[in-house]
């Protein structure tokens, strides 16, 4: 049996109200009336009460949008608590800002919004005449144009929370669309998809997801002039260049490789999961090692293969074999003396050992690596610090875009 809600603003006149209430045959009504309409509501509970459950939210102030919107949000939950199958919003009556409040409020929310009017007015008031009351059913905008999914799935990629994102996107592709808006939809599914494979580190994945899917939807909202759209996938496009070269260096210890996964650790900050990103630092301070070299003398340091000759044999299992950070950064530092190098970045790296001891201290406490404690925020931010103010190079790529 369908249980109808109805919450109706009260205005002067009782004729459109009672149209309404003939129309909808609500089993409940909430009425939100004005201090001077209150005695119009009290006469159609007197009168018809009898055939449904009823409550009467009083404004203050008749005219004020915001109170109207918070009575309009208390009517919806007590529609709600009387378990109403379906929810009519009658917006004939009071003033404009109680009816604008009670729009404000609904919307997106599954309520069917409705309005009695009619061409025989009045010529001097502008009412409609009696008997001449005609009710329409008004469509709810944000439901046909997605807008709930919509402000959901920025909520979502704003929060780095990809999977519902795409969720969101996929509820829009069910709705009936424009072909413009299935094109933007589908390209931004590929876009998210990417950005999910970018975060794995799956490299030449992403960036094959987002050269096809990126010009697709931000081609569509620069038709549509789109800003917000227009700014976040454009900022996006800016950021495929490093990408780029991370995938066209294959499996080579680069910077931009570096640069990409003190990003993603900021990633994993950002959303509170501090433990993951303290354990991409002590990757990354690993990472600035074999980069330093690959960039300087040309060869991987992890891969022999790729070793010149002359490279130091006493150093091959203190390389290939750390028996931890600090071993690594003691043989690079050995390395690089052997090479005749000086002043190098991984020679500075291991000149601040004693301080980089202490700040892993917490990591190595962690229960990703070998003790029990959760890392805090502080202990992510101060090691992030320590390795950003070794050297321009290893600052991580900028954020993606938000909305």
């Amino acid at each position: 049996m369908r249980n109808v809600g109805l919450i109706l603003t009260v205005g002067t006149t009782r004729a459109p109200l009672e149209e309404s209430l003939a129309h909808h045959a609500p089993e409940g009504v909430i009425f939100v009336a004005s201090q001077e309409s209150h005695p119009v509501a009290a006469e159609l509970v007197r009168d018809y009460g009898a055939s449904f459950r009823h409550h009467t939210f009083l404004l203050e102030d008749a005219e004020s949008l915001l109170e109207a919107y918070q009575v309009a949000v208390k009517a919806l939950r007590k529609a709600l608590e009387w378990e109403a199958s379906a929810i009519v919003a009658d917006l004939t009556g009071g003033t404009k800002p109680m009816a604008a409040g009670l729009v404000l409020a609904l919307t997106g929310r599954g309520v069917v919004f409705s309005y009695v009017g009619g061409e025989r007015r009045d010529p001097e008031t502008g009412r409609v005449l009696p008997g001449a009351e005609r009710l329409r059913l008004l469509e709810d905008p944000t439901a046909r144009l997605g807008l709930r999914e919509w402000a959901a799935f920025t909520r979502a990629w704003n929060g780095l929370n990809l999977g519902v994102a795409l969720a969101e996107l996929e509820s829009l592709l069910k709705r009936p669309l424009s072909p413009s808006e299935e094109r933007f939809y589908r390209g931004m599914v590929g876009v998210v998809e990417g950005l999910m494979e970018w975060d794995r580190f799956r490299h030449s994945r992403a960036l094959e997801l987002l050269e096809r899917h990126l010009p697709v939807a931000l081609g569509v909202a620069e038709a549509w002039g789109h800003g917000a759209r227009v700014r976040v996938l454009r900022g996006l496009e800016a950021l495929l260049p490093p990408l780029r070269a991370i995938v066209e260096a294959g499996e080579k210890p680069t910077f931009p490789l570096l640069q990409d996964l003190l990003a993603n650790a900021e990633r994993r900050a950002e959303v509170g999961r501090f433990d993951d990103a303290l354990a991409r630092l002590y990757r990354a301070l690993e990472l600035v090692v074999e980069a330093d070299i690959w960039e300087r003398l040309g060869f991987v340091l992890k891969d022999p293969k790729t070793w010149p000759e002359g490279f130091p044999e006493s150093l091959r299992e203190r390389i290939l074999k750390p028996r931890g950070l600090m071993d690594l950064l003691e043989a690079a530092f050995d390395l690089d003396l052997a090479f005749g190098q000086k002043g190098t970045l991984s020679q500075r790296l291991f000149g601040e050992k004693n301080r980089l001891q202490a700040l892993l201290a917490r990591r190595h406490e962690s229960i990703l690596a070998h003790g029990t404690r959760p890392v805090e925020r502080e202990d992510y931010e101060r090691l992030r610090t320590f390795i950003q103010g070794l050297d321009e190079r290893l600052r991580p790529l900028p954020p993606w875009p938000k909305f």
